[in-house]
Parts: structure tokens; sequence; C-alpha cells
């Protein structure tokens, strides 16, 4: 049957070979004895009147041929509504279950998605979450799960805090001359390695985090190279120079409340111009053998200082000595020395008076006879 909305109850089958004799049409009814064809006829005038279309029989539509076991539609839908309990959505399109539209559902499961997605987040152990409620700083997430408001009430920006970052300077590879204390030029080639220690401080303090650091990196190490001599430079005051400068880099940034940490600085090269290098290396070279005169000069003082306080320490136990036994300390140092002045000559002195020695390989001298007195000498 056909309801009020023109709307075709499946349940009920229509008939489409049965005529239609009893309803009415738009031009009144029509008698039985009209649909028997009475009217048909030509006699009365009939034939001149134009035809009734609800008073004509349907007609008959050709069956289709369906294969063996092929269910009808209608037997489809009936199956379909059984399988849902009666629920079966129905009604066209953009009607859900119950009749309720599908774009209800749709909205209610994109905003669930958009609450799961914006509300919940995970921060990785490395991570904080920086919290900002209407573009301000509201608070920061610990590693885990956090709950915020959802976007764009709450906006979680992920800052990671373990990793060392790290810059060149200078860094295009080129010259990086810096004037020393003693008014020379030399070629610094260096880095900067720096972390995130406050995630908030980092992300409202600095507007372009690394351009900040790299130029008070450029200006401590300025700074530190002025107090020192280029030699110290590019000698042994390399390692003292790192720690200065780490330690002023780091000064300046807590004065800005940058939230960084510097882990340190490295000096990669610290050389002279490659202008003057040739130079230089002339200087060096006689620097060096300069300084090796001068190590050989300490060395032999050293030597001699040596050697006389070895001489004063046995001094000192000789005239301890001689202080216990004067006379005998006397002859045994005066023997001491006697042997040592001549113990390498071929010359023997005897101090006895009247002696006359004899030594194998020498020849006897005979002792002169005294002189007689001269004449008058007794007068």
């Amino acid at each position: 049957m056909i309801d009020n909305i023109g709307r075709v109850d499946r349940d009920t089958p229509i008939l489409l070979n049965e005529p239609m004799l009893n309803e009415e049409g738009p031009w009144g009814g029509r008698s039985a004895s009209d649909a028997s064809g009475g009217g048909a006829s030509g006699d009365d005038g009939a034939g001149d009147e134009p035809r009734n279309p609800w008073t004509q029989p349907p007609r008959r539509k050709p069956k289709t041929v369906r294969a063996a076991g092929q269910p009808s539609i209608e037997e489809l839908i009936r199956r379909g509504r059984e399988r849902f309990g009666g629920k079966l959505p129905g009604g066209g399109f953009g009607q859900g279950l119950g009749g309720r539209p599908v774009w209800g559902y749709a909205f209610a499961a994109f905003l669930l998605l958009w609450l799961a997605t914006t509300s919940i987040h995970r921060i990785d152990p490395q991570e904080r979450g920086v919290i900002t409620r209407f573009g301000a700083y509201a608070g920061t997430l610990k590693p885990g799960i956090g709950l915020t408001l959802p976007a764009p009430i709450d906006v979680v920006t992920r800052v990671n805090v373990d990793q060392i970052q790290s810059f060149d300077v200078p860094a295009s590879g080129g010259q990086n001359l810096v004037l020393t204390g003693d008014q020379n030029i030399v070629d610094l080639a260096y880095s900067v390695r720096w972390s995130v220690r406050d995630p908030e401080l980092y992300l409202f303090e600095l507007a372009q985090p690394e351009d900040t650091i790299r130029e008070i990196a450029e200006s401590a190490m300025r700074e530190e190279l002025s107090r020192v001599t280029l030699d110290q430079a590019i000698g042994p005051m390399r390692s003292e120079i790192e720690a200065r400068v780490t330690l002023r880099i780091q000064a300046l940034l807590d004065r800005y409340h940058s939230g960084v940490l510097v882990q340190g600085v490295a000096i990669r090269q610290a050389d002279p111009p490659a202008a003057v290098m040739d130079a230089f290396k002339d200087v060096s070279a006689a620097q060096q053998q300069a300084q090796g005169f001068l190590n050989n000069a300490h060395s032999y003082a050293e030597q001699v200082t040596a050697n006389a306080e070895a001489q004063a320490q046995a001094f000192d136990k000789v005239y301890g000595a001689y202080k216990l036994a004067p006379d005998v300390t006397k002859k045994r140092m005066y023997y001491e020395t006697m042997e040592t002045v001549l113990g390498k000559t071929n010359k023997v002195i005897v101090d006895t008076p009247g002696a006359n020695v004899y030594l194998p390989g020498t020849t006897p001298v005979p002792k002169a006879a005294p002189a007689a007195p001269a004449a008058g000498a007794g007068q």
C-alpha cells in the first residue's frame, strides 16, 4: 500500500495484475459498466471525449527471470531487518541508526578523537613538555603521561633537555682572526657544547638561542685572548683559556636568564695567520734554539752548584774532626795535601840536614867544600 507521504510499505504486497476499478481519479469515479467497455462505442459520442488515465487498466510489466535460488530485493531487505533486530538504517542518505543523521555520529567521533589527541600527552624521559594557555606559560609536564586542556586552549611544546648541541666558530671553516694581549694576531677555531637546563626560560627568554649563544661565546673568547700573549694562546695555556671561556659564557647566559647549560669549549686550532706562517716558523726555530742554550746553561750551573755543595759538606766533616784533635788533623791534612801535589812529579825532597841520599838511576852529587875565609877577614 502507499501511505500519505508517497512511501511504499514493503511489507504489503501490491497486486499489479488486478485492475483498480473502484479507485477514484481526478476526473471522478467510474461505474462497472464503463469498466466493462460500454462507453467505448462511438454511438453516444463518448469516443470524442479524452480518455481518463485513471480508468485505464494497468499495464503488466514484463517479468524478469531470476536465477534459481536468487532472492528478490524485498527478500534481501526483509532478511537485513531481521538480522539487525528491526533497526536497519532507513530513510535515505544522511540517516543513521534509529533514524538519526549520520553526520551526528561523525561529529561525536571527531570530538572524542580531538579531545584524546590534544588533552593526553606522553612525555619521553629526555623531554619536558612546556604548557602554554592562550599563549602564556601555564606549567611544565614531567616525563610520563600528562593531561591538559584541549587545544587550542592549552598547547604543549616538547623540549629535549638531554641532547647536547654544539656549533663551530667559525661556522664556514674560514679564518677567525683574534688579537692577543701582546698585539699579535692568532687564527683561532673552537667549538662550544651546550644543552637546555630550564625549558620554560629557553623558550620564552631567547628568540634565537643558537645565535645568541654563538655571539656570547665569541665575545668571551676575544676577551680572554686579550689577556694572554701569542705564545700562551698557542702553547701551554690552551686548556686554561678553555676553562675561563666556559665560565664566562655561563655567567653571561645566566644573566640573560636563558635556561642554557654550557657543557664546555674546545680549541681545535690556534695558529698564526697563513700570510706570516713562514716568518713565524723562523722565529719559533730561533726561540727554540735560544731556549736550548738556556737549558744547557742551567744544567751546567746545577752541576757546578752540586759539586760545590759536596765540597762544602766534606769540609764541614774535616772541620768537625779538627775540633776534636787539632794536631793530628793538621799533620793528616799536610800529608794528604803534599801527596796530592807531589804525587805526579819526579822530584824527591829529603828534609834531613847532612844526609847523602842515593836513589837508583841517579848520580850522587858530592857536597861542595866550604869556602875559605878571605885574607884579612879576621882583621
